[in-house]
């Protein structure tokens, strides 16, 4: 009988965000399979899940690949989470998902937590249409990233690092100074924040705060 891969999403900062039904999940599968089993540890420690873990991420080699596979074309059921969020959303997974799909494995959804969705929940602004670019090249392409983003008649959402979100607010404030961020940064954590304005009102608020911020940040542009 084929076996099953799981799609797990985790908290991305608040673990009580963890639901009943991916618990459920971790409890029953043969083994969890992690973008960074030390990360993937201490959630499954905070819940007493006893697993095997395997280690599973964008730079995993075609060769572990496949024999994850075959433990699942042998009737295994395996769970693949991300270090936080849903899978597939700029994280690593889509190859495992594509090549378990190709040799006729059962791949079920686990859904939960995203920054994506936490964001645009809160955003107040019309979101039934919206582009989603992950996160922005750090060098070759940025530019004609950033271009994208101006010249986007919908809203446009993106994640950015702490290192690099004053730079990218800078360049957004050359090409489309008009526009108007939400911003949110750290969400479900300690030091959740949410900020809406003009370009320039939250490149003062982050450039005055230069080196005191830090966390991961979502971004939308509309």
């Amino acid at each position: 009988m084929m076996g099953t891969l799981f799609i797990v999403a985790t908290p991305i900062g608040n673990l009580a965000d963890m639901t009943l039904r991916a618990l459920e999940t971790l409890k029953t599968v043969d083994a969890v399979l992690c973008e960074d089993t030390r990360v993937t540890a201490k959630l499954l420690a905070h819940y007493e899940i006893k697993k095997p873990t395997i280690s599973c991420h964008e730079h995993t080699d075609e060769k572990k690949l496949h024999d994850i596979v075959a433990r699942l074309e042998m009737g295994e059921r395996l769970a693949f989470v991300s270090d936080a969020g849903t899978p597939g959303l700029s994280d690593p997974g889509n190859k495992l998902v594509s090549l378990a799909v190709a040799a006729g494995v059962n791949v079920v959804p686990i859904p939960g937590v995203s920054a994506l969705t936490a964001l645009v929940s809160v955003a107040g602004i019309d979101t039934r249409e919206f582009l989603f670019l992950g996160f922005p090249p750090h060098k070759k392409g940025r530019e004609t990233f950033f271009k994208k983003v101006a010249a986007s008649e919908i809203p446009v959402i993106y994640y950015e690092s702490v290192h690099r979100v004053v730079k990218n607010l800078e360049l957004l404030a050359t090409l489309a100074s008009e526009k108007k961020v939400v911003i949110g940064r750290e969400l479900t954590k300690m030091f959740e924040e949410i900020r809406r304005g003009s370009i320039a009102d939250i490149l003062a608020y982050y450039g005055e705060n230069d080196g005191k911020i830090k966390g991961e940040f979502v971004i939308i542009v509309f």
